[in-house]
């Protein structure tokens, strides 16, 4: 019986040898929306002479060249609740990781127990009543499961993808935080733009409503010019609380962006007169620049290699499990503990393993199905963020044209309007001519100051489509979880 005394290891040894880990190892569909030439394309720049091919940067507020804004973008990326709840998601994510990475180890186990009692002599097939003793046991136990078919292995290859996807999702957070906070900025200082139009045309119409008021008084006007022009005294006056309010609205929402209580921000912030704008094109890159850098995108991959991952765990769950155990200690009273008679141990592999049903097999089709779905999703992240930035490239090339066209039409309203104004007031010239040439010049200053605000909001959206702002700042779990 010698011969057979090692037969399970060998067995085992066999088992080890043809075994290896079920399930597909993941790589990106060739037919995957990603991969496809056009795709990887460069953007159609429709023309725009304010957009260029050249590598978008990390740090893109900087274009700007606004040292405010940049101490202002700093603080969010530091003190925002977004960005600091996605770091501790991802923290979460990659502890996560480490426990399916780590599920494997050797695991190290003792126990021990004293008391005082006495034992059943019919189970111990005696006759005679045993005495009450003292009982002890004490022992150790070492366990190690074998991944034969690396169920474990799928599992650490998932949670190590999820624990990806969480640090794009870190990337995504620190992305729009960036752009909610230059967005705000510029909105603030465009709303004080638009203030001061208004309230230089309200200036200008005060003027008029005067000279409506001497002429009459000199006999040479009517309380009809008056009535009118007082009129349209109110209409400006009234212009005002909106963009007041706009401007508070940006300002309470920096504040947030920056974990800062309403109106704690500097002065200098409420200060700003004028919007910073850019002075050269707007670095794009190309297709398969922004399909790299987007987080959203590298999310929805990660994403799917979990789910591929999922589908061998699911997989390995029907094939047997073998785990190596060894155990040792003493058992018996306890004024006999250490001695020969109390001393146990024992050493081999335990099996376990049910014939698959038809549950484990649905198991498997539902990882399969989720899989196909997550290419689904990665394929259309992949396809709205190209829409997307197309779309905004698209839309910024417009505003542009009609930007430039409102600007040509307030200098010919404002020409306009001083020449009316010198001939009204020399008495050459009617006042309803002279008051629709001020209600002219005022609508075309506003129309050109909202279309100002709205290339600003343009170059946000494009900047944040594009994925850039996130390169420079890499987390620390996600720094550790690459290597």
């Amino acid at each position: 019986m010698s011969r057979y005394r090692h037969a399970p290891l060998l067995v085992l040894a066999g088992l080890l040898g043809a075994c290896s880990m079920v399930g597909p190892d993941y790589r990106l569909p060739d037919d995957s929306a990603f991969r496809r030439a056009e795709a990887q394309a460069p953007f159609d720049l429709g023309g725009n002479a304010q957009v260029e091919q050249a590598p978008l940067p990390d740090d893109w507020w900087k274009l700007y060249d606004d040292p405010l804004l940049d101490r202002l973008v700093s603080e969010a990326l530091e003190r925002n609740t977004d960005v600091r709840l996605a770091y501790h998601n991802l923290r979460r994510a990659y502890e996560g990781f480490q426990m399916a990475h780590h599920a494997q180890e050797i695991e190290v186990g003792g126990n021990g127990s004293l008391a005082r009692g006495q034992l059943s002599s019919e189970a111990l097939a005696l006759q005679e009543k045993l005495p009450v003793m003292n009982l002890a046991d004490a022992g150790l136990a070492v366990g190690y499961q074998l991944d034969l078919f690396g169920q474990l292995r799928r599992a650490a290859e998932a949670a190590g993808a999820s624990a990806d996807a969480g640090a794009a999702a870190l990337d995504s957070a620190r992305i729009t935080v960036v752009a909610q906070v230059v967005r705000n900025y510029v909105q603030a200082c465009h709303a004080s733009e638009e203030l001061a139009i208004a309230e230089r045309s309200l200036a200008i119409q005060e003027r008029q409503l005067d000279v409506a008021v001497r002429l009459l008084g000199g006999g040479r006007g009517s309380e009809v010019d008056v009535a009118r022009a007082q009129a349209q005294v109110e209409a400006l006056r009234a212009e005002l609380p909106p963009f007041e309010a706009k401007k508070s609205a940006a300002l309470y929402q920096l504040a947030a962006l920056l974990a800062r209580t309403p109106g704690d921000l500097p002065a200098s912030v409420a200060a700003c007169s004028h919007a910073p704008r850019l002075e050269q094109p707007i670095p794009v890159g190309d297709g398969a620049a922004l399909l790299k850098r987007r987080p959203d995108i590298r999310a929805a991959e990660r994403l799917l290699a979990a789910a591929s991952a999922d589908i061998g765990v699911a997989t390995a769950m029907m094939y047997p499990q073998v785990s190596l155990g060894a155990s040792a200690g003493s058992t018996g009273m306890l004024e006999h503990m250490g001695d020969a008679v109390t001393r146990r141990w024992a050493f081999g592999p335990a099996i376990s393993w049910h014939f698959p049903t038809r549950v484990d097999r649905a198991r498997v089709r539902a990882m399969e199905a989720g899989a196909d779905a997550a290419l689904a999703r990665f394929d259309g992240t992949v396809l709205d963020a190209l829409r997307e930035t197309q779309t905004l490239l698209s839309r910024y090339a417009h505003d542009l044209q009609r930007n430039l066209a409102l600007r040509d039409s307030r200098d010919a309203a404002s020409r306009a309007a001083d020449h009316t104004r010198r001939l009204y007031q020399e008495g050459r010239l009617a006042y309803l001519d002279s008051l629709d040439a001020e209600r002219t010049l005022a609508s075309a200053e506003a129309a050109l100051a909202a279309s100002a605000r709205q290339l600003s909001n343009d170059q946000v959206n494009l900047f944040l489509a594009l994925g850039g702002g996130w390169e420079g700042s890499a987390g620390e779990p996600s720094a550790r979880l690459e290597h």
